[in-house]
């Protein structure tokens, strides 16, 4: 029997991290007794961790079924011919308590070359952040492969990386080739390609409860850099009321911000799904005959398909993505 499509919410995958914490259950009401949860993968079909809805009729299905069944209805025709039954998004929250390690993500064709996957661009939307938190993006000087290596080899590479003060808000973009890394106390709704490919070039020299240090990558990081980018990696965007406010467009996806305080009418022209991830109050998502809430630290994904729905709530702040 072919179901008729309906709004997904997924069953969240909890990923414990030796930098995680406990702000994804305190927050955000995730079911997980662990002090170290770091993340809670919203929606995901990298292999292994493949989402299953928790709602409706299609409760129980995987996302890779539905995708496999209802191909253009859930993607959108022109994402069903660019990506088939590749969903081309991975969306998670993030809680660091511990600082994450320096990192960057290869792009497209060299993850494709190595690791057959997707590379790996993606954007930050900080939800919360304790006094003097940071992020890492980026260089705070015109760097070179040479120099680089030097402050590596030299374990100074703090030295040259940019650190950013974070508060509520604070949007990043981060391109894959990009060094990054999430600072302690940060927690964060993130948006990126479907890929689970990490190069790790510095861990703080932390060790785990076995005294071991985590694999670094620095052999095969070196030729993901992209030393020359420019630092645009900081997002500006408006705040108007009951719309939606552009952030951040790109050829992987675009995200919107919405911030809600009534009923207002959306209409799909798209040619994607949406997927909203609520960051602040709880919004009720209204199509044909049924009401789909969610609330702080939720998502909800909206089939291509659908293309009328209302948003409704006394105060919600809401991120909004298709591809």
């Amino acid at each position: 029997m072919k179901h008729i499509l309906h709004p997904l919410k997924f069953k969240p995958i909890l990923k414990n991290k030796i930098w995680g914490g406990e702000k994804l259950i305190q927050k955000f009401n995730k079911k997980s007794d662990s002090k170290q949860l770091g993340e809670s993968w919203e929606v995901s079909t990298v292999p292994g961790d493949i989402s299953i809805v928790e709602n409706g009729e299609l409760q129980g299905k995987s996302l890779q079924e539905l995708l496999e069944e209802h191909a253009s209805d859930l993607l959108g025709e022109k994402n069903y011919e660019r990506f088939g039954n590749n969903f081309p998004l991975l969306i998670k929250f993030i809680d660091a308590k511990q600082d994450l390690s320096i990192q960057l993500h290869p792009d497209d064709a060299l993850a494709k070359k190595r690791h057959n996957s997707f590379g790996k661009t993606e954007m930050w939307y900080v939800m919360q952040a304790d006094d003097d938190a940071n992020l890492i993006v980026g260089f705070n000087q015109k760097t070179d492969k040479e120099t680089y290596l030097k402050h590596l080899e030299d374990n100074t590479l703090t030295k040259i990386l940019n650190f950013d003060s974070v508060k509520e808000g604070d949007t990043y973009f981060i391109e894959a080739g990009r060094v990054h890394a999430i600072g302690a106390g940060v927690l964060l709704a993130e948006i990126q390609q479907t890929s689970d490919v990490t190069y790790r070039v510095y861990d703080w020299d932390r060790v785990d409860d076995e005294g071991n240090e985590r694999e670094l990558h620095n052999d095969i990081a070196i030729d993901a850099f992209k030393f020359d980018m420019e630092d645009d990696f900081k997002i500006a965007y408006k705040k108007q009321e009951n719309v939606s406010n552009p952030m951040v467009s790109c050829p992987f996806f675009t995200t919107n911000y919405i911030e809600i305080n009534s009923e207002i009418v959306k209409k799909n022209d798209k040619d994607s799904f949406l997927i909203y991830m609520c960051v602040d109050g709880e919004v009720e998502v209204l199509t044909d005959n049924r009401t789909d809430r969610i609330a702080k630290g939720e998502t909800l994904l909206i089939p291509a398909v659908i293309k009328d729905f209302k948003l409704k709530t006394k105060g919600a702040k809401l991120l909004e993505v298709y591809v």
